[in-house]
């Protein structure tokens, strides 16, 4: 098998290679915090020096974030509980989403009516709160549609396939709205498709967080139409870092695409993996080709390049392989913590 597609730089994806701004004293929320994205950045953010407040439905494990960030819990949809969460702050992250692409297009009006309705409450809260900058996580995968040239540049056609796509676009262009009315900086970045630490892999959403975890649990990977679709996939510490250049760009261009710039399709991604898990070939399953799904997606991230001074570091093989690790502990604390509770030793997990 070949070697494969490769970053030009590889760092050590436990940590991050981008040099950071300095953050000290910067007092940041992260609305979603408790999510995959959301943890990642908490961390990075306490390591920058910044105070980290993380907003999530549930409260996070201890293990897993950072003890200087704050914990709050509530609805997004809770005002009064924004409106806390808000107060005092100088930066707010919006990680949160209604749902996902593909399940988003069952029920679009109960999408539309979700995240949008309560990032206008948020912003209202912000204006009031004279927070300094909101920094919104779009997606790159979702928010264009069918392309009509690759790699996707920020000022191509908007024409989401997904309500999910249609919930992005409606958010991004109420943060526009407010900066013209009220004055509220903002930075948007169009997200590829992240995978990394801290994403489980059960929820349907992140193809290579998936596919680990199901190979992990011995399950065979579900391959949507032939395989051939194809996605730009970004370590998650490359995002993270293009978050914290976004809280010090004062720049002009509101907008930009955060990726690898490259594009690999879900076959190519199978057979990544075959090599990080020294497997010969893993077991599939093919199933019907999804509405929601664009044939191609690979995004333009010259702006960013440029404008940030940020690229992604992380070469794909260094970050499938440490991303394979944390799975592992992950499903074996877990079988443990499970085995305790129900006072049996734990079975010995097995090397795939």
């Amino acid at each position: 098998m070949s070697e494969g597609p490769q970053s030009p730089q590889t760092v050590d994806p436990a940590g991050s290679g981008q040099p950071a701004p300095s953050l000290a004293g910067t007092r940041c929320l992260v609305l979603g915090g408790g999510g995959f994205l959301g943890l990642n950045l908490c961390n990075r953010l306490a390591r920058a020096g910044a105070e980290v407040t993380c907003f999530s439905r549930s409260h996070p494990q201890l293990d897993v974030l950072d003890r200087r960030v704050a914990r709050l819990t509530g609805q997004f949809a809770d005002r009064l509980a924004i409106a806390n969460a808000v107060e005092r702050q100088d930066v707010v992250f919006h990680l949160i989403a209604g749902s996902i692409p593909e399940s988003s297009n069952r029920d679009p009006s109960a999408e539309l009516a979700a995240a949008p309705i309560a990032t206008l409450h948020l912003l209202d809260i912000c204006r009031s709160a004279r927070i300094k900058k909101v920094v919104f996580a779009s997606s790159g995968g979702a928010i264009y549609g069918i392309p009509r040239a690759i790699p996707i540049p920020e000022q191509a056609p908007t024409d989401p396939i997904s309500a999910y796509g249609i919930s992005k676009l409606m958010i991004e262009k109420s943060l526009h709205l407010y900066r013209h009315l009220h004055g509220i900086d903002y930075q948007i970045l169009r997200i590829a498709n992240p995978y990394g630490r801290f994403q489980l892999g059960t929820k349907h959403q992140g193809l290579i967080g998936s596919y680990i975890h199901r190979v992990l649990a011995d399950l065979p990977l579900e391959v949507w139409g032939t395989g051939e679709v194809v996605r730009d996939f970004l370590h998650v510490d490359d995002v993270s870092d293009a978050f914290l250049a976004a809280v010090a760009y004062d720049g002009p261009h509101k907008l930009m695409n955060v990726g690898s710039g490259m594009g690999l399709s879900v076959n190519q991604i199978i057979a990544e993996l075959e090599v990080a898990f020294g497997r010969e070939s893993l077991r599939r399953v093919n199933k019907p080709s999804r509405a929601a799904d664009v044939p191609a997606n690979v995004l333009d991230t010259a702006l960013a390049r440029a404008e940030l001074g940020w690229q992604p570091r992380v070469a794909l093989r260094a970050g499938l392989t440490s991303t394979i690790a944390w799975m592992r502990a992950h499903l074996a604390q877990a079988q443990t913590a499970e085995a305790h509770v129900g006072g049996v030793a734990p079975r010995p997990t097995r090397d795939r």
